[in-house]
């Protein structure tokens, strides 16, 4: 039996064979294909593998997560197929004498994206130890290709401290993947283990196969551990994706009689190619977002994080920068780090209570004063650790905090809180009451600058299964938050960008890209950040300074045009030309903002900008315009050429006005000049 749920431009087509197996038999971006041949060999094409301790992997597959011991069991039941909020609904119910599974796929509206995630249920009298869940699993994605090492690429997207959103393309022989023998045991695999979700890598990746004009983009939802690998199974390329497993994330669970678990969700989008693909993914991602209209309205944020005296925030300095602050145009000040310390304020922090001599006349005083000058106030905090030198440290019981052996876990100088306790929560819960109604903040920062490994074992199956469930406790608390207080915008940040996943972005208004003070290097984050997040979430340094000139300034300011401005630096200092060109930056900003939260972006040059390249460029395809942002850092070349394949008559200089750019129309394609190296542009065409 074969059925073809296709919408979208996605095409999605299983079979359901004699024996009662439930395969994924055709997905691609090509209709035509649908009517391709059957796999040569289905049992690999399974809609869910899922393995369990003390059960045979029926398959010849080293570390490869191929032939799981439940994939020659589990049959079909029953299918259903209806509309929900979102679109359309497909669920496949599969059984067999001890287990019962619900594959889930959402699919959205106008978008070529599929979620999907598997329920797992004990229905025998014996409990199961589940070692390895897929979330979502196609097989055959090589078909009709002589040779799969011309034609099929893999996009690895590296992620570290201050270098984020780092892709790297790869061919299939580069990743060691090799089709002269029938079965090898090398396969590309991307994981990450532990507290920070992008601490090495995002959670998605790529693969493209060129000769069918196919690409396969993907997410998984995670803010913890997860896993993928692309490998071959009897001449067949396949890609998995799932959350934590036994092998690379130290995870199992006990399912006892009658129990469920629910897998990580994830998200696959198809294209002809990147750019469409991300395209693809872009609106899924606005489809998930639940956005609140004080974020929407995107306003423009100071953050003193980067001024002078670095992170001392006092009454005394905090007031007349406020006012600089005010006078740049800004809408919301945020107070960075230290305004809770008296002294070394790492392993000390947890209680989140102002420093006397800090704030004379109470911190109240000075959120005041930022709202009587037309600003909300922000505050930073790290709801999720307690310094080891905090006096809560010693008076919250052990079981506040991620243990292991029964030992308290410890990651320079800090405890973690573990938010499946309530006292945990309740403690977290009245700090965010405290800033919000009795500090009168409407943007809090939660950072989050330690890594604390693998899990808890503590009341966990093991340490993995402590963490996600620590995971799925914090995403809970979180939206009770947003729900008591709806009006408040949060930010989420890791070091930066170590926790950059839409399993916090679905619910978290804005995410800080990047630790980065070097506005060269931003911009190189800013350039591929749109592969990760949202523009209208993705929060980018501005950090202007009189030593990096007016080029420098320009483009600290163009980084962050159309994603969110995140100001900061030395206000004072300023010469007159470093104010103007911010003041400008921040006028033409709020100009074009609205068209940030429907722009589709693309890259004109075909591949996402790597760290190396020596021209940079971003498109944004808006409602009545495209815009494009252009850096040309290092490169000897000063002209650029970019293929178009739009109309449009006029092309204007947005930002800077003083720009010596020179631009010029030919046939099918525009041509850039900046005579000066690291210089940046922002165009529109219309």
């Amino acid at each position: 039996m074969l059925l073809d749920f296709s919408q979208n431009g996605l095409y999605m087509v299983f079979e359901v064979d004699e024996a009662g197996f439930v395969s994924l038999r055709h997905f691609s971006s090509n209709e035509k294909e649908s009517l391709r041949q059957t796999p040569k060999n289905l049992r690999y094409c399974r809609i869910v593998n899922i393995h369990c301790t003390g059960e045979n992997p029926d398959d010849h597959h080293g570390a490869k997560h191929s032939g799981a011991s439940r994939d020659n069991s589990l049959k079909y039941v029953t299918h259903r197929y209806y509309e929900n909020k979102n679109g359309n609904k497909l669920e496949f119910d599969l059984a067999d004498s001890t287990m019962a599974v619900t594959v889930h796929y959402q699919f959205y509206k106008n978008t070529a994206a599929v979620r999907s995630w598997s329920v797992v249920k004990n229905i025998g009298n014996e409990d199961i130890d589940l070692e390895y869940v897929s979330s979502f699993a196609y097989t055959g994605l090589e078909d009709g290709i002589a040779n799969p090492h011309e034609s099929v690429n893999v996009y690895i997207p590296h992620n570290s401290w201050c270098r984020e959103c780092d892709w790297k393309k790869r061919t299939l022989s580069d990743c060691g993947i090799d089709f002269s023998t029938r079965h090898a045991f090398n396969r590309v695999n991307i994981y990450n283990t532990g507290f920070w979700s992008t601490k090495e890598y995002l959670p998605m990746g790529a693969v493209e196969n060129t000769e069918r004009e196919c690409l396969y983009l993907w997410q998984i939802e995670s803010c913890g551990s997860w896993q993928w690998e692309i490998a071959d199974a009897s001449n067949l390329i396949y890609f998995k994706l799932s959350g934590p497993c036994a092998q690379e994330n130290s995870w199992f669970k006990t399912l006892s009689p009658g129990e469920s678990f629910e897998s990580i969700k994830a998200c696959v989008t198809l294209g002809k190619d990147m750019n469409s693909a991300i395209a693809e993914m872009t609106k899924y991602r606005r489809a998930i977002f639940n956005n609140i209209p004080e974020n929407a309205s995107m306003p423009v944020i100071f953050n003193n994080g980067f001024t002078a005296p670095r992170l001392q925030p006092t009454e005394e300095n905090l007031l007349p920068l406020i006012d600089a602050v005010a006078d740049l145009g800004m809408e919301y000040f945020m107070m960075d780090a230290g305004w809770y310390a008296d002294g070394t304020w790492w392993p000390t922090v947890g209680e989140w209570q102002p420093v006397p001599w800090r704030f004379p006349n109470g911190i109240k005083k000075v959120f005041d004063y930022i709202r009587e000058k037309g600003m909300v106030g922000g505050i930073w905090i790290e709801f999720e650790c307690v310094g080891i030198n905090c006096p809560l440290a010693k008076t919250m019981p052990d079981e506040c905090f991620i243990t292991r052996r029964g030992k308290r876990v410890i990651d320079n100088g800090r405890y973690i809180l573990d938010f499946r306790n309530e006292q945990a929560r309740v403690h977290c819960t009245e700090v965010v009451r405290r800033v919000v109604e009795d500090y009168g903040v409407g943007y809090i920062k939660n950072d989050y600058n330690v890594e604390c490994g693998v899990g808890t074992d503590f009341c966990a199956d093991s340490f993995g299964d402590g963490l996600l469930e620590h995971n799925r406790a914090f995403l809970a608390w979180y939206e009770e938050m947003r729900a008591r207080f709806p009006h408040v915008i949060f930010e989420n940040c890791a070091s930066g960008g170590m926790r950059m996943d839409y399993a916090m972005l679905e619910n978290q208004h804005i995410q800080s890209l990047t630790d980065q003070e070097r506005y060269d290097i931003i911009s190189r984050v800013a350039a591929a950040a749109e592969t990760a997040v949202l523009p209208e979430q993705a929060a980018i340094w501005s950090i202007p300074d009189n030593s990096i000139g007016t080029n420098g300034v320009a483009m600290s300011m163009v980084n962050t045009m159309m994603q969110r401005m995140h100001l900061s630096g030395d206000v004072f200092p300023w010469s007159e030309k470093t104010k103007e060109l911010v003041k400008e930056g921040i006028a033409v900003y709020k100009a074009t903002r609205a068209d940030i939260s429907t722009a589709i972006p693309f890259y004109p040059l075909g591949e996402i900008p790597a760290f190396t390249d020596g021209w940079l460029c971003t498109g944004y395809k808006c409602k009545d315009c495209v815009r494009y942002i252009i850096w040309r850092l290092e490169d000897d070349c000063d002209t650029l050429t970019l293929p178009t394949d739009f109309e449009f008559e006029a092309i204007k200089i947005l930002y800077p006005s003083n720009n010596k750019c020179i631009i010029d129309k030919l046939n099918g394609t525009i041509s850039i000049t900046l005579p000066e190296k690291m210089t940046a542009v922002f165009i529109e065409l219309n």
